[in-house]
């Protein structure tokens, strides 16, 4: 099906499995056998198409993530009121990207996003099937704590490329700049500098606070898109089983989800970016916790939702893409598939 306008249609007869199956509360599917998950796509080979959907939505929301960063930077560690905003709000920040560094600065650390989405998502698919696969998430609260351990895990394998993406993102000219500038050239070239000069523990510089941010915000789209959905379909705006639906459901679950996990967001962005001495240790917060204190009590508890606007826009439509793509690349690997005995 092409990615237009009959990608929002409502499907014939039942909806498609994987919006029961990832990373949405199953609905009392019976048990299947290891190896073979609902839908006939065994956890190795979700762990391809997880990635491959990741990378497909990343393409289409990075601009958000720029934004989104930028916001998140600005008056670093500064009282309100008291530092020029070259960004404010996030279709004037969009703007002004799009005058610092063209329209391909909307674009990027693309390389490194489209790298962070196919590790994250492809660990946190596979994960979460093989969770599935142990009957898991059959028990109260098991698709909750699954997907929060499935997203941490993702989110830990996957944090050298988000340090990378955070550092790429946050570089613009000098009279847009916010917080440190560390002028990388480029992707690789990012990765061996921050290697040769911190070793591999480097490279993992920040995870503190992306773990809990990819934990949080799974649990919480994973207690809250179920029922966001069902509240649009029962007032009928859309059919029942639709992209569209699932659309809305995602933006107004995204409401939940974009306040629970912003403050993570923000730390986790600072932590990532902060300048480093030579032994690696930050020269602005000493961890996840004493970036919180330090946040709250300089920028006021505000300053933990700066680029709350982004964050929200982003989560909706990135995660229909996301699940768009990987239900459409399942069908085809289930129609290459040999049929049964």
């Amino acid at each position: 099906m092409a990615a237009g306008a009959g990608a929002l249609a409502p499907f014939p007869g039942t909806p498609p499995a994987s919006l029961h199956e990832f990373p949405y509360p199953p609905q009392n599917r019976p048990r299947v056998a290891r190896g073979s998950p609902t839908g006939g796509v065994p956890p190795a080979i979700d762990l391809v198409l997880g990635a491959t959907a990741g990378c497909l939505a990343c393409v289409l929301t990075n601009p958000l993530e720029v934004v989104k960063t930028r916001l998140q930077l600005q008056g670093e560690l500064q009282p309100p009121g008291t530092y020029p905003r070259p960004y404010r709000g996030v279709l004037r920040a969009v703007g002004a990207v799009c005058r610092a560094d063209g329209l391909r600065g909307l674009q990027k650390g693309l390389a490194a996003g489209l790298l962070y989405q196919g590790l994250m998502n492809g660990v946190r698919f596979y994960c979460y099937s093989l969770a599935e696969d142990a009957g898991w998430t059959r028990y109260p609260g098991g698709t909750v704590a699954a997907g929060a351990v499935a997203g941490a895990v993702g989110a830990f394998v996957g944090s050298p490329a988000y340090l990378v993406k955070t550092h790429l993102q946050a570089q613009t000219l000098s009279s847009m700049a916010v917080g440190h500038q560390h002028n990388h050239e480029n992707i690789s070239r990012a990765f061996e500098s921050i290697y040769k000069q911190h070793g591999v523990a480097g490279l993992w510089r920040g995870v503190t606070g992306a773990v809990p941010r990819v934990a949080v915000g799974s649990a919480a789209q994973l207690a809250t898109f179920a029922s966001a959905k069902d509240w649009v379909c029962e007032r009928q705006w859309f059919g029942e089983g639709s992209w569209a639906a699932v659309l809305a459901g995602g933006m107004v679950s995204g409401v939940a989800v974009a306040v629970t996990m912003t403050p993570f967001d923000v730390v986790s962005t600072r932590l990532y970016n902060q300048p480093v001495d030579a032994d690696g240790t930050g020269k602005l917060y000493r961890g996840f916790l004493d970036c919180i204190l330090q946040i709250s009590s300089k920028e006021g508890l505000l300053g933990l939702y700066k680029g709350i606007g982004a964050v929200y826009l982003r989560l909706g439509p990135h995660t229909v893409l996301s699940l768009f793509f990987w239900d459409e690349l399942r069908k085809m690997v289930r129609h290459q598939q040999p049929p049964g005995p």
